[in-house]
């Protein structure tokens, strides 16, 4: 901000020449305080006008002095930190015209004021700047996400309408992995482990957790013979591991009151109406499923319903 600007210079000229009357003690106060570097200054102190053989007085020495400074990256903040001195000067009895060094640190005070009001107006700038990218930008992610959820929405509905359960259980793997990608959720394909032992239909990673997912899309509510299936997988696994299932149609009215007697609480549900509420954009997907595990951890209610959801934490 101040590279170029001459009144600063001037007052630099001033604030050099002014306040104190001793060089070395100029030097001192002023000038590395400032961070001017001696290898700059030191030569420039006591150097001799080659006509006369005197002396240069600090007036004349002060234009040396930053137009050497000036080729320095730092320059302007060097600048910057000398009138800030001047600024707060109060040593006057150092001065050789205690009236003119008065005078010196008035202009310093008047000009860093006027500077920080500039910082501070273009700052309000950069932060509107800044606010209006990220507007633009999560309107942008908003729109994406909405078109994303909008085409995942039309394929759920088709499968709805669809008679061939094997294919529809297969495209409902298909259309959860793209969903928990819309959200950057990590999530992995149907894979087979213990020597392909077992079949999973799919997992993913969450707040440091694994959650291994069963997809179920029958006419027949699921029963808690699957479940166990899936608890069986989820004690096979690592300690950071939880199951899911998500079952289009539901489950058997004894599924929840079993899985409440489950010591380990460690599956929670989903069925097609939480599922659907993603794909409307009604509910995030991962504000339902975090609100989901919690009601599982510290309710110990393996089914947490889209609609005492939106009660409780959108009102």
């Amino acid at each position: 901000m101040l590279e170029n600007n001459v009144e600063a210079h001037k007052l630099a000229i001033e604030i050099i020449s002014t306040l104190v009357h001793i060089k070395d003690t100029m030097a001192e106060m002023i000038l590395i305080p400032a961070g001017i570097p001696p290898e700059v200054y030191k030569l420039l102190l006591y150097k001799r006008d080659e006509a006369t053989g005197k002396t240069l007085s600090k007036r004349k020495i002060a234009p040396l002095i930053l137009d050497k400074v000036e080729n320095q990256r730092d320059y302007g903040n060097c600048i910057r930190r000398m009138i800030e001195i001047a600024a707060h000067w109060s040593k006057f009895h150092l001065a050789n015209d205690e009236f003119q060094a008065r005078a010196t640190v008035q202009k310093a005070r008047e000009f860093l004021g006027t500077i920080e009001l500039m910082e501070s107006r273009e700052q309000k700038q950069r932060e509107l700047a800044r606010n209006e990218e990220l507007a633009k930008m999560e309107n942008e992610r908003s729109e994406s996400l909405r078109r994303q959820l909008d085409l995942l929405l039309m394929m759920f509905d088709e499968l709805a309408s669809g008679k061939d359960e094997q294919r529809r259980g297969y495209l409902l793997q298909d259309l959860l992995n793209r969903t928990f990608d819309i959200y950057d959720i990590p999530v992995m394909s149907s894979f087979t482990r213990n020597n392909g032992g077992e079949q999973i239909d799919g997992a993913f990673k969450l707040d440091g957790w694994h959650y291994i997912v069963e997809c179920r899309w029958r006419k027949k509510l699921s029963d808690i013979r699957e479940l166990d299936g899936l608890s069986g997988q989820v004690g096979r696994s690592g300690k950071q591991t939880m199951g899911v299932l998500l079952s289009i149609n539901g489950w058997s009215t004894n599924v929840v009151p079993l899985l409440k007697q489950n010591p380990d609480k460690n599956i929670f549900l989903v069925d097609g109406y939480d599922l659907r509420m993603v794909l409307t954009g009604e509910v995030d997907l991962k504000d339902i499923l975090m609100a989901k595990i919690a009601k599982l951890n510290l309710h110990a209610e393996p089914y947490h319903s889209i609609k005492d959801y939106v009660k409780e934490y959108v009102g």
